[in-house]
């Protein structure tokens, strides 16, 4: 299941609490085509990879998370483990966002 984050102290939270877990957060937007159109293929890598957590952040409603993180373009995936941002993916390709899915939890 995917969560949205929708303030900073929450985002800090989740990214803080989410241990050795891979967190992956989409930065996305209602007015974006391309992240609607892989909003269906984010949202069952929940289901095929059940040890990930999913979470989305609205870059119009939480503009602080976007730009705390840097975010130019949408959609944007940021991949944290530890704490730490350990990648990201700016684009809608379901190939490569699977691919660093797998890199980051084989």
């Amino acid at each position: 299941m995917v969560q949205f984050v929708e303030t900073l102290d929450e985002f800090h939270a989740i990214i803080i609490s989410g241990g050795n877990k891979l967190i992956i957060v989409d930065f996305t937007a209602v007015w974006c085509g391309p992240c609607q159109k892989i909003a269906p293929f984010y949202e069952s890598l929940a289901c095929k990879y059940p040890g990930i957590l999913l979470y989305k952040v609205d870059v119009d409603d939480a503009a602080d998370i976007a730009t705390e993180c840097g975010i130019r373009a949408m959609p944007t995936f940021q991949f944290y483990k530890d704490g730490k941002k350990v990648d990201d993916l700016c684009g809608a390709d379901p190939n490569k966002l699977e691919a660093l899915v797998k890199k980051w939890t084989e």
